[in-house]
């Protein structure tokens, strides 16, 4: 098992929200915590193409998109600014909901950017850490220990 201090949980929170295509993905080395990214034409190393299943590599796959959706509906639900929370809730009603969503907090409410950023970031960790006990590289009582001390912050 590795230590969460031996982990890039950003990187690897980036990779559980590639949404992208299934041409890349990004993979972690189950002895070092090493975060590798292998595309189908040039491997892991850009030039020699490799099939994933002859690497000894765990390969991280997205979260389904609905996941990430969830964050911006209980951040929009969550803010004290009432008009602030029903705008950025229709924002992300059908089809572009990410898009309308970023351009919403951009344009008209960029004094609520710094806490989308801290709220999204840190639930994507959070899911990281998940990932991580759920694939056995990290102890579940540290996965447990690491979402009671990791609560959403306080949304303004």
């Amino acid at each position: 098992m590795l230590g969460l201090d031996k982990l890039d949980l950003d990187a690897i929170a980036t990779a559980l929200q590639d949404q992208t295509d299934y041409d890349h993905f990004h993979l972690v080395d189950p002895l070092t915590g090493e975060i590798e990214f292998w595309t189908r034409d040039g491997g892991i190393d850009g030039n020699h193409p490799v099939d994933l299943d002859d690497l000894d590599l765990i390969v991280i796959h997205p979260l389904p998109s609905y996941v990430w959706y969830q964050d911006m509906a209980d951040f929009a639900d969550g803010i004290s600014d009432d008009q602030a929370g029903r705008r950025l809730a229709r924002a992300i009603r059908g089809r572009g909901a990410f898009r309308r969503f970023k351009d919403e907090l951009h344009e008209e409410y960029p004094e609520l950017l710094p806490a989308w950023h801290e709220f999204s970031d840190l639930r994507a960790r959070r899911r990281a850490v998940e990932w991580l006990a759920g694939n056995t590289l990290v102890e579940r009582v540290t996965a447990d220990r690491f979402a009671a001390e990791h609560p959403d912050p306080d949304l303004p």
